[in-house]
């Protein structure tokens, strides 16, 4: 192969093929930079993998409790996972709210809560599968019905959340602010007395 610095016409070690038994040594950080970022990130952030991996345990264990408690037959309907992909959605839309309009930010909340104990605890592997299942007990109907129902389910289970967090943390403000205009009056700011008229 020629290149435009090889005036030769011989190839350069970098133009041959590399076996892929045999470990790459890079010549310098810049040679493989997905690698170096991938390190990086690893060693910058190994603590938030933790908190991840600590919560998708969690989750994993509700997970393996709701389908214990919700059993179905290989050609069914599989309720369980259903009833843990839109439970899931829901609260996702309420943490949602509550992790980015109303609790102060903490860098492992979002990842332990939202990706780590939800991520663990809804499954999409899983509903592909009993999708599968049902379509090859030849059940196509169940089977658009489940992937439409848990789909449509997830998304309004999503909303439902985001309706009912944003009620709570209204509800919660109003009786902060009443709380707060009983303490000092709503006009003036200050303290009311709290000596009785004789």
């Amino acid at each position: 192969m020629h290149t435009a610095d090889d005036d030769s016409g011989a190839e350069t070690p970098a133009d041959l093929p590399v076996d892929p038994d045999v470990p790459e040594v890079p010549d310098v950080p810049e040679a493989h930079p997905a690698r170096t970022r991938a390190t990086g990130m690893l060693r910058d952030r190994w603590d938030v993998l933790l908190v991840i991996a600590a919560g998708g345990a969690l989750g994993s264990l509700g997970r393996w409790a709701v389908s214990e408690a919700v059993p179905h037959a290989s050609d069914a309907v599989a309720w369980g996972t259903w009833l843990e992909n839109v439970t899931g959605a829901f609260l996702l839309g309420l943490l949602m709210v509550l992790v980015l309009d109303y609790w102060p930010p903490h860098r492992y909340l979002r990842p332990f809560l939202a990706v780590g104990v939800l991520g663990g605890y809804t499954t999409f592997s899983t509903y592909m599968l009993d999708t599968r299942a049902l379509l090859a007990a030849g059940r196509e109907a169940a089977a658009g019905g489940y992937l439409a129902g848990t789909l449509l389910g997830g998304v309004a289970a999503v909303w439902v959340g985001i309706v009912v967090a944003r009620a709570v943390v209204v509800g919660v403000e109003r009786r902060r602010r009443s709380r707060r205009d009983e303490q000092t009056g709503p006009r003036t700011g200050r303290r009311r007395s709290r000596r009785r008229a004789p």
